[in-house]
């Protein structure tokens, strides 16, 4: 590639520039409305300003829906474009002042320093974004019961009682709790209608401290499970991957980045616990390591990736989980032969 167009999206407008390579200067930036129009717009600008359809990587920062809609009208319209976690730009250009403007040159310039390691975007399957939809909804609602639950505890400490509040509080619980209950009955079905997905989502709720909800969550980070999860590069972008910190002779605690997507990495922490109680390995390895001096967060971490581990080799080899499963490495297997 030899343009690369950063674009900052946001609910009603893009702002967007275009970087060659060090030595040349940016083009733009310029604003545009975030719709088809506005789209469309940006296309005929790249035109007018020489830049070649064939030789454009479109570089868009993620910011949910906002940047939904645009790659999918990008991707119709046969652009090469990739979605970059904001995080990771932010990192990249962290002592710089923040604008629209500054954004959208600071992606296309990112495009262009780690070109090496994006993978271009593609639609998901209709299935699999209904799923994460359905999973979104789930997870605002949740939000929702839990605000509407401390509301209810922190009126039942008051010395004056408002039984109307109490009363509309309560019903408003019982509501969000029925509408959670009947976005997870959508979440079954859907996956029910497709056999191969359903398969695959039995397979990973096979696994100890694995239930519907994971199952979906790793539906929707395999694109249906058509791409095999790569555990340590999906371990870093959960944001449960422990990272050094060890400079000279001084050396901290390893700890996650703590960012990520909230929800899968929250189910992952609640089956870790799970399997800390009910499954005696992973009870033996808690143990083990408290008794080390580990912190217990660390150790609830170390198990939830552990655990996302042995997801990624279930859906990669589509085998259920084996209770006392040992991997055997090929030179060991070899020379216990030949002895």
């Amino acid at each position: 590639m030899t343009y690369f167009v950063g674009i900052d999206p946001a609910s009603e407008s893009l702002m967007a520039s275009v970087f060659t390579t060090p030595d040349h200067p940016l083009i733009g930036p310029r604003k545009f409305t975030n719709d088809p129009e506005g789209i469309a717009a940006l296309r005929d600008w790249l035109s007018e300003e020489n830049v070649p359809e064939d030789q454009v990587l479109v570089c868009v920062e993620n910011t949910g829906v906002y940047s939904e809609t645009l790659c999918y009208e990008l991707h119709r319209l046969g652009l090469d474009l990739v979605l970059l976690d904001p995080h990771a730009v932010w990192k990249a250009f962290d002592e710089e002042p923040k604008t629209d403007a500054l954004d959208s040159q600071r992606i296309a310039g990112y495009g262009y320093r780690y070109q090496d390691r994006l993978e271009l975007w593609t639609p998901n399957e209709v299935v699999v974004e209904r799923v994460q939809t359905l999973l979104t909804t789930r997870e605002q609602l949740v939000e929702q019961k839990t605000a509407a639950q401390n509301a209810r505890q922190s009126l039942r400490h008051k010395p004056v009682q408002t039984p109307a509040a109490n009363e509309t509080l309560e019903e408003t619980i019982a509501h969000l709790a029925d509408q959670i209950e009947a976005l997870e009955q959508a979440i079954r079905d859907l996956i029910d209608e497709h056999p191969r997905m359903a398969q695959m989502v039995a397979i990973v709720t096979s696994a100890p401290g694995a239930r519907l909800l994971l199952g979906a969550h790793m539906l929707v980070l395999t694109n249906g499970f058509t791409e095999e999860p790569q555990y340590r590069k999906l371990a870093a972008y959960l944001g449960i991957c422990p990272n050094a910190h060890q400079s000279g002779k001084r050396k901290k605690t390893p700890t996650s980045r703590g960012y990520g997507p909230s929800m899968i990495r929250k189910l992952l922490h609640l089956a870790a616990r799970s399997v800390r109680t009910h499954t005696d390995r992973f009870r033996a390895y808690f143990h083990r390591k408290r008794a080390e001096g580990k912190p217990k967060l660390l150790v609830f971490n170390n198990i939830a990736n552990k655990l996302l581990r042995i997801l990624c080799g279930m859906i990669k080899n589509k085998q259920p989980y084996i209770e006392d499963y040992q991997s055997i490495h090929p030179k060991r297997l070899q020379a216990g032969t030949r002895s």
